[in-house]
């Protein structure tokens, strides 16, 4: 079993950025790949980013691209979502996740994603 505790969140201003982490623990992740999904209130949870494990190949959401940058560190079994430039519509709680098997035709869906973690509060001021 894997566990996965984000952190980093809170309250920014428009125009801003901040940083969150993810870090996992219960043994080490051998899966394909890990992202960053968030929900806002009355929405459906949104694909943020992914990055696969192994090769480091990135994917993000189109309301994300230039602004929002994914990274990880095999060594610490960590990932990190850097995020630059935030809207108020960047407001949202943000999950952590990790995928064993990663198939294509849901990578950029909840349902890809077998392992999750508590989110973390990110409210963009305007």
């Amino acid at each position: 079993q894997v566990q996965l505790v984000e952190s980093g969140g809170g309250l920014v201003q428009a125009g801003g950025s901040v940083r969150l982490s993810c870090a996992a623990s219960g043994r080490s992740f051998s899966g394909a790949a890990m992202g960053w999904f968030r929900q806002a209130p009355g929405k459906e949870r949104e694909f943020v980013a992914a990055i696969s494990w192994i090769g480091g190949t990135t994917y993000y959401g189109d309301s994300v691209k230039g602004r929002f940058t994914i990274s990880k560190d095999n060594t610490k079994n960590t990932l990190t979502l850097q995020m630059n430039s935030l809207k108020p519509e960047d407001t949202a709680v943000y999950y952590c996740a990790a995928s064993r098997r990663w198939e294509a035709y849901r990578r950029f869906t909840p349902t890809g994603y077998d392992y999750w973690g508590q989110g973390t509060q990110v409210t963009v001021a305007s």
